[in-house]
């Protein structure tokens, strides 16, 4: 058969190989050729096909929703959907870390497939240029609204061009068709609004009173934001929200539920302190402060920094940046965290001190019962019989003394001269 090597046992020939290849780049290929044509760049087909599959599998669609990711970008890059970002009250830590990942990124991929019209951190216009690109885009409407950064609820307190923040954001949300908070700032308040928040800093829904998509975490990893936009470019309405607004395919599980070090917790062996031989060796963070067990995110299955390591990964506790309130609810962020069950204790405040002492009780317990049902079952070996022994000397008879009775008919007892252990008599 044509591709494929008539030796017996042998596996697809190159030339099959190459067949494959060529699949891939046409699968592709439109897409792509798409980007060139209007970012100007040499697009990689194999790192573009990579990312779709990687986003296709992030979302849970499987390898073979692939094409139909790979068509929803190239009618994205046909269409070129509005974006609106708007920076409120925070450090743009989310935009820093949407332009610092590499290709193929999030970052490329609105900026060069959708039309990114406002972004007051990247522009390339200022002045009155940008604030009329901006009105445009307001009077046209139907754009994806992307939020960074809390709102000031209080007048006065964040204003720009003479305008209070919140009244800014209330009017781009009312054209908008799809809205994202991204990062924790703008899903709750996040650090601004931490104990006493005096500025009354809070997320985009509790603030405006919209339906809008939560993408938490400080910053939010890049490629959470991509995937919720291409999950919405393919079905064309929200994913499956919890109770906070977050997607559930990304913020379905604890930190803890996918940590690579949950091996250790179950085991007892925890970092006593920073610095330390435990330290690594790896083992669970949880006693120096890892919020893990309370956090909802998939942080170790995206990653940071061209998806090479996350916090825990490296040797840093989860801080819960995930979860609404993290900044008072989880201070001091190297302390234990309280309330946590573990598998067949009463909580971790127990187990974390004595669950290697309770392991080493229950392995004892353990033995014993297993060295009783042994001796039950007659499986221990006899000990070996005594060596005959020489017959010492010959001492002085001691005094006689009156043999007690027996019980039952006053006989006397057997001879106290018995039998080593383990000494057979007689021919049996």
């Amino acid at each position: 058969m044509q591709g494929t090597d008539s030796r017996p046992g042998a596996g697809p020939s190159r030339l099959m190989s190459l067949e494959v290849v060529s699949q891939e780049d046409a699968l592709c290929d439109a897409a792509c050729r798409e980007i060139e044509r209007r970012s100007l760049k040499r697009v990689d087909r194999r790192d573009f096909l990579r990312f779709c599959a990687f986003t296709a599998g992030l979302l849970g669609l499987g390898a073979g929703a692939v094409p139909q990711v790979v068509k929803a970008i190239e009618d994205a890059v046909k269409q070129r959907p509005s974006v609106i970002w708007l920076n409120f009250a925070s450090d743009s830590g989310c935009t820093e870390e949407l332009l610092k990942a590499n290709y193929p990124n999030a970052g490329q991929l609105i900026l060069e497939t959708l039309s990114l019209d406002y972004n007051e951190t990247i522009q390339a216009a200022a002045g009155t240029q940008v604030e009329e690109i901006l009105a445009e885009a307001l009077k046209r409407g139907g754009y994806i609204l992307i939020v960074e950064g809390a709102i000031p609820t209080k007048h006065g307190y964040g204003m720009i061009g003479r305008r209070d923040m919140i009244e800014i954001a209330r009017e781009f949300a009312d054209r908008a068709k799809l809205i994202i908070a991204v990062g924790s700032c703008a899903t709750w308040g996040g650090v601004p609004s931490g104990n006493p928040n005096p500025s009354g800093l809070k997320g985009v829904r509790e603030a405006l009173g919209v339906e809008c998509i939560n993408l938490d975490l400080c910053p939010v990893n890049e490629g959470i934001l991509v995937a919720t936009l291409v999950d919405y470019l393919l079905r064309g309405k929200m994913p499956e929200l919890d109770e906070f607004g977050r997607p559930k395919v990304f913020y379905g599980q604890t930190i803890h539920d996918q940590c690579e070090r949950r091996a250790h917790f179950e085991a007892g062996r925890f970092v006593e302190r920073f610095g330390s031989e435990e330290e690594r060796l790896g083992y669970c963070l949880y006693k120096v402060g890892c919020k893990g067990p309370m956090t909802y995110a998939n942080c170790s299955k995206m990653l940071y920094n061209d998806r090479v390591s996350w916090c825990i990964g490296a040797g840093g506790p989860c801080i819960g940046c995930a979860e609404h309130g993290w900044v008072d609810h989880f201070a001091g962020f190297y302390e234990r965290l309280p309330d946590v069950k573990a598998p067949g204790l009463g909580g971790v405040e127990v187990g974390a001190d004595k669950i290697g002492i309770v392991g080493a009780v229950a392995t004892g317990i353990g033995i014993a019962a297993h060295a009783i049902g042994t001796a039950v079952a007659g499986r221990f070996k006899a000990p070996p019989e005594t060596a005959p022994q020489t017959p010492a000397a010959p001492q002085a008879p001691a005094a006689p003394q009156a043999p007690p009775e027996d019980v039952a008919g006053g006989e006397p007892p057997p001879s106290a001269q018995q039998p080593p252990p383990g000494h057979r008599s007689g021919p049996g």
